[in-house]
């Protein structure tokens, strides 16, 4: 099937508005109150101008390193908002909030590990290939070999990016299963979908620049104390909604891509 981006955004924006009250409250307790509390307590360390390399490398060593008993259950909080939000933009079954959660609480081990798998793959391939062009051609072949697995990356992104969806959606709780159906419905469309992700980003950056800017008033008269607090509220508000849109487009492109994106996705819940 030939992907249409301008349907899968359109029928995306749709399913968010019918349904506005619903999917931003699970948005707000799945993204963005671990965000706001993420972005408030754990603030990332000021470089000073007058820090050398490895005095900037040392102290964001020790900043991830004490933030990492909190990065895993907030990544752990919002890969299952992500699942509960796909199941209840599912509009064949019509599932209730409580249902929704259920089941993604049901594919999030499925859903973990065919991250985990992938990015192994990826690291593995980076691994041999950098190394290998590295030790052949130094400097150049190290670059190369980068090149190449960045693009590699971007390719395994667009063919496994609708794993979540499978999980959610289709039920299908075998990771390596998963991974394959997600790999044969995108089969086709690879440089589309490639495409409208490059714009979907493209469009969250301008967001986030917008969101900034919207904080400059702040920004030049309040205390630095409110500054950042205030920054890490309108920050965690966009990343929020870049995340709710972004989950509704994979539901439509999987809808699409599975046979099922002619229905309409905008009914409301009851």
């Amino acid at each position: 099937m030939k992907f249409d981006s301008n349907r899968a955004w359109s029928q995306a924006s749709q399913a968010v508005s019918a349904n506005r009250e619903v999917v931003l409250a699970l948005a707000g307790v799945f993204f963005l109150l671990p965000q706001l509390v993420f972005a408030i307590f754990f603030p990332q360390p000021d470089m000073g101008t007058g820090m050398n390399e490895q005095q900037v490398m040392a102290a964001v060593k020790s900043y991830y390193s004490s933030i990492l008993p909190i990065m895993i259950p907030i990544a752990l909080l919002q890969a299952l908002g992500t699942l509960s939000l796909l199941c209840l933009l599912d509009t064949d079954r019509r599932p209730t909030v409580g249902e929704a959660i259920r089941a993604g609480v049901k594919g999030l081990v499925p859903y973990l590990v065919a991250q985990i798998v992938i990015g192994l793959a990826l690291g593995l391939f980076a691994l041999v290939v950098a190394g290998g062009l590295g030790a052949a051609g130094g400097a150049i072949g190290a670059t190369i070999g980068l090149f190449l697995a960045l693009v590699l990356g971007l390719v395994i992104f667009v063919r496994f990016s609708v794993t979540a969806p499978v999980v959610a959606v289709e039920k299908t709780l075998n990771p390596i299963f998963a991974l394959g159906r997600s790999w044969t419905l995108t089969k086709g469309n690879t440089a589309r979908l490639l495409g409208f992700y490059a714009l979907l980003m493209l469009a969250m950056i301008v967001l986030m620049i917008f969101g900034n800017i919207l904080t400059l008033p702040v920004t030049l008269l309040a205390p630095g104390e409110v500054v950042r607090v205030v920054a890490a509220i309108v920050e965690s508000i966009m990343a929020t909604i870049m995340a709710l849109y972004f989950v509704a487009v994979v539901a439509q492109v999987h809808r699409q891509l599975a046979g099922r994106g002619e229905e309409s996705p905008a009914r409301p819940f009851e």
